[in-house]
């Protein structure tokens, strides 16, 4: 029985994170390109407006970056449950 609860708190955890970092990946690819798209277009980064960088390059950055962290996370909860491989 606690075994079970333990797993769904594992679970409610995991989901919790995805949800979070799912949002951070969102606001970063949608809100920074539509929402200050015009302020960044005004902006060069190197030659490029940083607009179109954010749309291209930043969003993939930020998705690597977040993976990189998911993966760093879940391990810690892994073990904080025990259920590390």
């Amino acid at each position: 029985m606690e075994e079970n609860k333990d797993m769904k708190e594992y679970w409610k955890k995991n989901v919790a994170l995805i949800r979070n970092l799912l949002i951070i990946w969102a606001s970063v690819s949608y809100g920074v390109v539509i929402i200050f798209g015009d302020f960044f277009s005004k902006i060069d980064f190197f030659g490029v407006n940083v607009g179109f960088w954010f749309a291209h390059q930043g969003s993939i950055i930020t998705f690597v970056c977040i993976v990189a962290y998911y993966a760093w996370r879940l391990d810690r909860l892994d073990k904080e449950y025990g259920v590390e491989e």
